[in-house]
C-alpha cells in the first residue's frame, strides 16, 4: 500500500471529509424532550434509520431524512414534524470539513486526482465541496447513480465513469457499512479507513488506517 499509486483517489465525502452533523441537529431538536441516555438512543436509531431507508430503490435524500427522523421519533416516543425533517436536510449543505481535511487534501491532489462518491443529492454537494479546499477532478452523486452506497450499483456508476477498473483505485472512506465492505466486495484492494470514531475496527476488509486526512499522503509515498 505504501506504494501504491492509484489513478484516481476515491471518497466518501459526508462523516470523512465533511464534518457530519446529523446528531447535534437532532439534539437541537429534541435535546430538551429527552435525557440523556434517551438522546444517545435516539441518534443510534436515527443513524440506523437512515442506513435503513437508503437499501431499497433511490429516492431523493429528503425523504431519507424524513422517514428516518419520523421513524425514530416514533421510536423514542417524540412528536414528530415535517418541518423539523426539512430543518435537518437544509443544514447539509452549510456544513464544513474536518479541520485535518484541506490541508491533506490538498498535498495528495497536487500529484494524484481526487473524486468523491457521496450519498447526496446534486444540489447539495458541491456547497461541501466548496468547502474542502483542495481541486476534485469528478464528484459522483447517488442521484447520478440513482443509487446509494453500500449498494454495489453506486460504485459501479463511479467506476464505469471514470473508465477504470476496482484494481485502478483507492477508496478512502470513515465507514465500513457504508463504504469499504462494498469496496472489498467489488474488488477493490486498495483501501483507507479514516478512524473518525464511527465504528469499530474490522480488520477483515484489508485497509490501511489513519486517524485522519493528515495521513492520507504517507499512504501513497508523498
Amino acid at each position: 500500500m505504501t506504494t501504491f499509486r492509484p489513478k484516481y483517489i476515491t471518497f466518501d465525502c459526508y462523516g470523512t471529509l465533511t464534518n457530519f452533523q446529523m446528531a447535534e441537529a437532532a439534539r437541537d431538536l429534541y435535546g430538551d424532550r429527552l435525557d440523556e441516555p434517551k438522546m444517545l438512543e435516539f441518534i443510534r436509531n436515527f443513524a440506523a434509520y437512515r442506513l435503513d431507508e437508503i437499501l431499497g430503490d433511490w429516492k431523493p435524500y429528503a425523504e431519507v431524512v424524513h422517514n428516518a427522523l419520523e421513524r425514530s421519533c416514533k421510536r423514542n416516543h417524540v412528536s414528530f414534524k415535517d418541518e423539523d425533517a426539512r430543518m435537518v436536510y437544509e443544514r447539509v449543505p452549510t456544513w464544513g470539513p474536518h479541520a485535518d481535511v484541506p490541508a491533506g487534501l490538498a498535498k495528495v491532489a497536487k500529484e494524484i486526482p481526487l473524486v468523491i462518491l457521496s450519498n447526496a443529492m446534486n444540489a447539495q454537494i458541491m456547497s461541501n465541496v466548496g468547502k474542502l479546499g483542495a481541486p476534485f477532478h469528478a464528484v459522483y452523486t447517488a442521484e447520478q447513480a440513482q443509487a446509494y452506497k453500500p449498494r454495489f450499483k453506486a460504485f459501479e456508476y463511479m467506476l464505469d465513469m471514470l473508465g477504470c477498473g476496482p484494481e485502478d483505485i483507492l477508496h478512502c472512506s470513515s465507514s465500513f457499512r457504508y463504504d469499504l465492505m462494498s469496496a472489498h466486495d467489488l474488488g477493490i484492494k486498495n483501501k483507507v479507513w479514516v478512524n473518525r470514531g464511527h465504528e469499530p475496527a474490522n480488520p477483515f476488509y484489508g485497509y490501511v488506517e489513519i486517524s485522519d486526512i493528515s495521513g492520507l499522503p504517507g499512504v501513497v509515498g508523498l
